[in-house]
């Protein structure tokens, strides 16, 4: 059984990362501080039923996780928010980026990536069906393994690396969609291979 002092004081330590899953979850600041109040609210109720010396954080992203499914899918209905401040920095941003000089240097990766800006990345990901969003963000952003993931969404191994697969590929193609439609994908190399 964990000592209530001591497990607070670690479970602290995550929460940086526990707001920035909720936040992806959630698509919204308000809501994302609430989810993990909420979490660790329920975590420290249950401090009893944690063995220390087990993962703690995959522990409270099981928690996190839950907790949203449970709670947090009803209220997405809402419209989301937008803040102010992101909106002012991209429109600088494509200012500035239009600068010759800015280009020079640049790998070609560079170049290509320059056309997709986080917003087109989080729509690609936010488009994938709740299991699939849920396994890649845990996978691919949070850095759990498979395990974790597992254990974390309560399904088997093979299930979590058979969504991850299915929702990288449904990635893949809305990402490859996008770049056909900015034209950069070169459609005549595209049939002959």
């Amino acid at each position: 059984m964990a000592d209530q002092a001591r497990f607070a004081e670690q479970a602290m330590q995550f929460m940086p990362s526990l707001y920035s899953a909720a936040l992806r979850m959630t698509r919204n600041p308000s809501d994302a501080e609430d989810l993990v109040q909420e979490t660790y609210l329920k975590a420290y109720r249950a401090y009893g039923t944690f063995n220390e010396g087990t993962n703690l954080k995959a522990w409270l992203y099981r928690i996190l996780t839950n907790t949203y499914i449970n709670s947090y899918r009803a209220r997405r209905r809402r419209p989301e928010q937008v803040d102010l401040d992101d909106v002012e920095d991209l429109y600088l941003y494509r200012r500035l980026g239009g600068l010759e000089a800015a280009n020079a240097g640049r790998s070609a990766e560079e170049q290509v990536l320059e056309h997709f800006t986080e917003g087109d990345v989080k729509a690609a990901v936010e488009a994938l069906p709740d299991q699939f969003r849920m396994a890649v963000l845990l996978a691919d952003v949070e850095g759990f393994s498979y395990k974790e993931i597992a254990d974390i969404l309560e399904v088997p191994i093979g299930t979590v690396m058979s969504r991850l697969h299915r929702g990288r590929k449904a990635l893949q193609k809305t990402l490859h969609d996008f770049g056909k439609e900015r034209g950069l994908v070169d459609q005549a190399a595209e049939t002959t291979s």
